[in-house]
């Protein structure tokens, strides 16, 4: 320290005797004051004998290496702002420093300087934060929130080292990233139930065709009279495990083209009408008739083939589970949808018993039965407002359902209208065919 101060002065002492030969100069020829002119010089030696700014930067980065930083900088902040799942970013003690706007909307501003704990109280994710922290070791997992509605959040809880590790554990900052799998949960739980359920549908009736077979092969085998019996009875188990088999066909196929939207033009008359004309045996068979009201000069877009299973599928529900000897009214009107597009509304009422409201949250999903036994006695899949809800979403159509027990249901879809152009074109075309 002492060798430098020397080294310093002798290299200053040129510049130092210019100073004080004009300090001693200006006391008589500027009448400067003494005490002045020795301050001048202390000043000059003072600066002489100040440490240089390159013998103090080895010391000043050693610090720096040593002491944590405790505040992202921009560009890590910029970084966090492009991840587009919400982040938290924390100092190794788990000190919240910064959130990104994604962070914000999900889980609400967090207090820069708080704990992690006061956002996120899930002692798993705040266990991961501190390893993380102090050992600089990555982790990973899964939690359900459940406030204010259910959500499933994936972590990874990554350690940030910056400038040189070598022999360090400790890390400058954690990154929490949190995944919504909230969805994914859900589709793969519906797709199991899914499995489940048309396993059991299916193993029902082939239990019953395998039972009957053995029988007639075995102690049935001469006996005439039960052998028609039997037979009968395989037959009807046959048809519902094909109605059944083309029911889940026909749920794949609209999920399949879901994001497809149809661009034909269908005409609702010639739909409501076809589905009354096709049903009116069914309608006979309990009974029941089938009603047709209103008309309306527009045409919808979509696919016809679609549309006409959804109203045959809501005017056999309307048949099977409304009153025996009743009435199913099939209406259609023009009615203006959201912001005032135009469109058709397709509606289809039973004066049956009704529904209580507990189940119409529920009605659409896939095999929901209000009364299972009944359904099946009624030849139903559980499938069938399954495939109206799919139809209707890929036309971007809306439904609703409105029941009031012992007075009836209604079933009500509104499909979007085609541009008046792109039914001109369609018309011209179908009057061009054979």
């Amino acid at each position: 320290m002492a060798g430098r101060a020397v080294r310093r002065l002798a290299a200053a002492a040129p510049g130092l005797l210019v100073v004080a030969a004009a300090a001693v100069a200006a006391i008589p020829s500027f009448d400067l004051p003494p005490l002045a002119a020795a301050t001048a010089v202390a000043g000059a030696l003072a600066t002489a004998l100040w440490p240089r700014p390159r013998e103090t930067a080895p010391r000043i980065r050693a610090g720096a290496d040593r002491s944590p930083k405790l505040w992202p900088d921009p560009g890590m902040r910029v970084t966090v702002d492009a991840i587009d799942d919400p982040c938290f970013v924390t100092d190794a003690e788990g000190v919240v420093r910064y959130q990104n706007r994604i962070a914000v909307e999900r889980f609400g501003a967090a207090r820069m300087g708080d704990p992690l704990s006061f956002k996120l109280r899930v002692p798993e994710l705040l266990a991961a934060v501190e390893q993380a922290g102090r050992h600089a070791t990555p982790g990973a997992l899964r939690f359900t929130d459940r406030v204010p509605t259910e959500r499933v959040w994936a972590v990874r809880v990554t350690p940030m080292l910056l400038g040189r590790r070598e022999g360090r554990e400790r890390a400058d900052f954690v990154l929490v990233r949190l995944t919504d799998e909230t969805e994914q949960v859900r589709l793969d739980r519906t797709r199991a139930d899914f499995v489940a359920n048309a396993s059991h549908e299916l193993r029902t009736p082939l239990a019953s065709l395998t039972g009957f077979v053995e029988t007639l092969l075995g102690p049935a085998r001469d006996d005439a009279a039960n052998r028609e019996r039997f037979l009968k009875i395989m037959l009807e188990q046959a048809q519902r495990m094909a109605r059944l088999i083309d029911d889940l066909l026909s749920l794949s196929r609209v999920e399949m083209k879901a994001h497809l939207v149809p661009s034909g033009a269908v005409d609702p008359d010639e739909v409501i009408r076809h589905v009354a004309a096709a049903l009116a045996p069914l309608a006979a068979s309990t009974g029941s008739r089938i009603a047709v009201e209103g008309e309306v000069d527009a045409t919808v877009r979509g696919d016809r083939d679609e549309i006409i299973q959804v109203v045959s599928n809501l005017v056999e529900n309307g048949l099977k589970y409304g009153r025996d000897g009743g009435t199913v009214t099939l209406a259609v009107v023009a009615e203006a949808g959201p912001e005032g597009v135009s469109g058709v509304r397709l509606t289809v009422r039973d004066d049956g018993p009704g529904i209580a409201a507990e189940h119409l949250p529920r009605l659409t999903e896939r095999f929901y039965r209000v009364d299972a036994d009944g359904s099946r006695r009624r030849k139903g899949t559980g499938l069938g407002l399954a495939i109206v809800k799919h139809v209707v979403a890929r036309h971007r159509g809306r439904l609703a359902i409105r029941s009031t027990p012992g007075v009836g249901t209604e079933v009500a879809v509104w499909l979007p209208a085609t541009p008046v152009a792109a039914a001109v074109e369609t018309g011209a075309t179908a009057r061009e065919g054979p």
